[in-house]
């Protein structure tokens, strides 16, 4: 517990002594993460199994499906 309480209060000196202007630019790295990592899923990644399913057994059947049909058609693959 010793090391997890040594790298906590060093972090926390570190953003405490911070000059204002490093404060701010963490403060815009933060916002820029939930953007891009938060909000942009929700927008360009829908839930499509949810959406397009209604019960958990047919999303599992169709992602063994496509599982199946990827494997059937994977041209990496050498055969002898």
């Amino acid at each position: 517990m010793n090391v997890f309480k040594r790298v906590f209060r060093f972090y926390y000196e570190g953003f405490r002594d911070m000059p204002r202007w490093g404060r701010q630019m963490w403060l815009i790295i933060l916002v820029k993460g939930f953007v891009v990592f938060i909000l942009v899923k929700f927008i360009f990644f829908p839930n499509h199994l949810k959406k397009n399913f209604d019960t958990d057994q047919q999303r599992s059947e169709y992602v063994i499906d496509q599982l199946i049909k990827t494997s059937q058609n994977d041209t990496t693959t050498v055969k002898h």
